[in-house]
């Protein structure tokens, strides 16, 4: 891993539940056109599971959980050289258990459930091809992904487990 700033703290959070994990694309800044969980930048104060709490509210335009069901599965930074503002350390969540509707935002499609066997990584951050299938196989992980110039391909990356 090399040394970078980490400029901003984040949460990703994805529910998952009967061999299901719900995905939205992601329509605008950071990632659009990208499937994702729900996260985002923690607030000053915040810790990352009340982010994670909060964002997954705010993307899913009404879906509650609680911080006790929050599942740590990971820590990843990710270092992007040639655009330093998006390096960042992102809290990985899974939520088995929550309250509410899917709905869509400005920000985000409605979620969609797909099954964990088939999860389209092709249309998904290229790293998550790496660490999301080790993570929904049980796994706690600490890794470092560092990002080609085009900051879409994944240039290295170094995994560490933590169980």
């Amino acid at each position: 891993m090399e040394d970078f700033k980490i400029v901003t703290e984040r949460t990703i959070g994805f529910l998952v539940k009967d061999d299901k994990i719900w995905l939205s694309r992601k329509k605008e800044g950071q990632g659009a056109g990208n499937l994702n969980g729900f996260g985002g930048k923690l607030e000053p104060r915040e810790t990352p599971e009340d982010a994670a709490v909060r964002e997954i509210f705010e993307e899913s335009d009404g879906i509650i959980v609680e911080k006790k069901d929050l599942i740590k599965r990971a820590q990843i930074d990710f270092h992007f050289p040639f655009k330093g503002e998006w390096n960042q350390r992102t809290h990985v969540y899974f939520v088995k258990k929550w309250s509410g509707d899917f709905g869509e935002t400005k920000e985000m499609a409605k979620a969609e459930p797909l099954d964990i066997k088939n999860i389209p990584y092709s249309k998904m951050w290229d790293s998550d091809k790496y660490w999301l299938p080790i993570i929904l196989g049980g796994r706690r992980i600490r890794a470092y992904f560092r990002w080609k110039e085009d900051n879409k391909t994944v240039d290295r990356y170094s995994i560490e487990f933590l169980d």
